[in-house]
């Protein structure tokens, strides 16, 4: 990995702004012994910012929620012992009130928190006039403007500094994630709010530590400002998510084979050449629309027959005709199973809206 390239995403806020900034620690704190043994092995990679859950917040109930208040302690001797900043989830104004009591560097808002904006209005509000960093991972749903939502609850009350972690999202297809990346949703909070760092954690998109480089790289590829990785002494032995968690030295290695690429190219042939391929991709772009808008013009056809002769939107067996077709012949194109089944459901329920409003004309 390239230790020079630079970031002016975090500036002011007290950090080192090579990129990528490193978030490591436990999933959970377990004991004082397991928090400052992490600590003490990350200190000696590029990791600045100590993270470990004190409060868990799970799916179910008699399940390891966190060992509560007496964990700030060891993170309060984490940043004594070692120097690295310190940050921990918070899911309620209790636990900010608790954290800020034991001088917590740093808060994030779990991806079950940020679902609820009633619960993100009472931390806000429990941080009004306190402006301490926080980290915002995204809702457990692909919803962008809830996203947003949090973000700007904790901007009105005067946080300053504030972050996007993207985690991924619950889905009930099968996946080789445990939380779906949908890479679209945090490209698309990148380009409402350029502003706002953006930190990427491969841990609870992975759910297994042998895709986490490759996570990794996907997010640096794409430019995001760091990584937030869980990392334990013995994670097979972890009180939580044992299977995504690494060594600190694993990390240390997984950095190193990190592969970091310029953001601002500094050649004028290549910019020449890349506006020359984004104009083709304009054009083609144009194409794509002109034929989407001649198909909808056909299903407005079958909308008017289905009607005159009282016949049901929806044909199911035509439906799976098509997509078992188009499965077939995308994949022989090259192109991923998952990328033409959205694509073709998308032109199919944009179908199906047309013929619904020539229904009801």
């Amino acid at each position: 990995m390239e230790s020079k390239i630079t970031t002016s995403a975090f500036e002011g806020w007290n950090l080192d702004t090579q990129r990528p900034l490193i978030i490591a620690g436990p999933c959970s704190a377990e004991t004082e012994e397991q928090v400052l043994e992490t600590a003490r092995r990350l200190k000696a990679t590029r990791t600045q910012i100590f993270r470990a859950g004190i409060w868990k917040p799970r799916t179910r109930p008699n399940s390891f929620e966190g060992v509560g208040v007496k964990g700030l302690k060891w993170l309060k001797m984490v940043k004594e012992e070692t120097g690295l900043l310190t940050t921990t989830e918070v899911a309620n104004a209790q636990h900010v009130y608790e954290a800020l009591k034991y001088g917590i560097d740093m808060l994030w808002i779990g991806a079950r928190t940020t679902v609820n904006p009633f619960t993100i209005q009472e931390i806000a509000n429990a941080l009004s006039g306190v402006d301490i960093p926080i980290f915002i991972k995204n809702p457990v749903n692909p919803d962008v403007d809830l996203w947003i939502g949090s973000i700007e609850r904790l901007q009105k009350v005067g946080i300053t500094r504030i972050a996007g972690v993207h985690r991924g999202f619950s889905s009930f297809s099968e996946s080789r994630y445990r939380n779906a990346p949908n890479w679209q949703i945090p490209i698309e909070l990148k380009r409402i709010r350029p502003d706002l760092p953006l930190i990427c954690d491969p841990s609870h998109i992975s759910g297994k530590r042998n895709l986490l480089l490759e996570v990794s790289q996907k997010a640096m590829d794409l430019n995001f400002d760091g990584l937030m990785i869980e990392t334990h002494p013995d994670p097979d032995n972890a009180w939580s998510d044992a299977r995504q968690q690494i060594t600190p030295e694993q990390l240390a290695e997984l950095l190193d084979h990190l592969i970091l690429r310029k953001t601002d190219p500094g050649s004028n042939g290549f910019m020449s050449k890349l506006e020359e391929l984004r104009s083709e991709i304009d054009r083609l772009d144009q194409e794509l629309l002109m034929i989407l808008e001649d198909r909808m013009k056909v299903a407005a056809s079958i909308g008017q027959c289905k009607k005159e002769n009282g016949v049901t939107i929806l044909q199911s067996a035509r439906w799976d005709q098509i997509i078992s077709k188009y499965l077939e012949v995308g994949q022989s194109k090259g192109f991923s199973e998952e990328f033409i089944r959205k694509l073709f459901m998308a032109i199919h329920q944009e179908s199906i809206n047309t013929q619904t409003r020539i229904m009801n004309e």
